[in-house]
């Protein structure tokens, strides 16, 4: 955590965005365990908890697909930064 100005920042990353979201379906795997096996497996908050469970992961898989591919312009340009394609102007 860094402080600018009196002010906590934290730099959350693809990464951390993804380890928490993780660490989230871990711990509501856990809760919909605990849920189902105090209340049954047929109780309303049971289905719910299994409900958000399902929720988080297509969350996950969501994330996971929106991620950028690279276009072959793209590749192009990390290959050859000096590419007149690949310049930049501003105007």
């Amino acid at each position: 955590m860094t402080t600018y100005n009196g002010v906590y920042a934290t730099n959350y990353s693809a990464e951390n965005q993804n380890q928490s979201l993780e660490k989230a379906i871990l711990e509501a795997i856990k809760e919909a365990r605990e849920i189902c096996e105090q209340q049954g497996i047929n109780s309303p908050n049971c289905a719910v908890a299994w409900d958000i469970v399902e929720e988080l992961q297509a969350e996950k898989a969501h994330q996971k697909q929106a991620k950028h591919r690279q276009t072959s312009l793209e590749s192009y340009c990390e290959m050859y930064p000096d590419a007149l394609e690949c310049l930049m102007y501003d105007l």
